[in-house]
């Protein structure tokens, strides 16, 4: 079993084994990422629903103004945790729609192979490491 940590949370799941030669992005593939993201958006709503009913049951109108202050942050800390959360939630269903579509696996930027074990590390990543490598130099140089 690995644990995937991108985004603070983690579905876990067996390692592909494939074949020798076998086609990428085969049914037997497709399902794999099918769970492991389905999976994970799962745990990612269960943890939005914990944290509602949390700020429900630990909204307090403490009388003294650190009290309040403290609560306050440590909602604002969870609040925008959930945010981030949310947003994956959105690129998981892309995901999922490009798995429905057969588009899911290549690189959006030069239509290559983004690898099995890229994808494990990251289920939504849509680039291969290449592209992202010269993404992210891009990116560095324009800041």
């Amino acid at each position: 079993m690995t644990e995937n940590t991108s985004s603070g949370t983690h579905a876990k799941f067996t390692p592909y084994a494939g074949t020798a030669n076998e086609e990428y992005m085969n049914d037997a593939q497709v399902a794999h990422f099918r769970s492991i993201l389905q999976n994970w958006k799962s745990e990612l709503i269960d943890e939005v629903e914990r944290t509602v009913h949390h700020m429900q049951d630990d909204a307090a109108n403490f009388p003294d103004p650190n009290d309040r202050a403290t609560q306050e942050e440590e909602f604002t800390l969870e609040l925008r945790t959930r945010d981030r959360e949310r947003k994956l939630i959105k690129k998981i269903g892309s995901s999922l729609d490009d798995l429905d579509s057969h588009d899911y696996g290549f690189c959006e930027s030069c239509g290559e192979d983004i690898g099995i074990r890229r994808l494990e590390a990251r289920p939504t990543a849509t680039l291969c490491i290449d592209c992202k490598e010269l993404a992210e130099k891009r990116e560095k140089n324009q800041a």
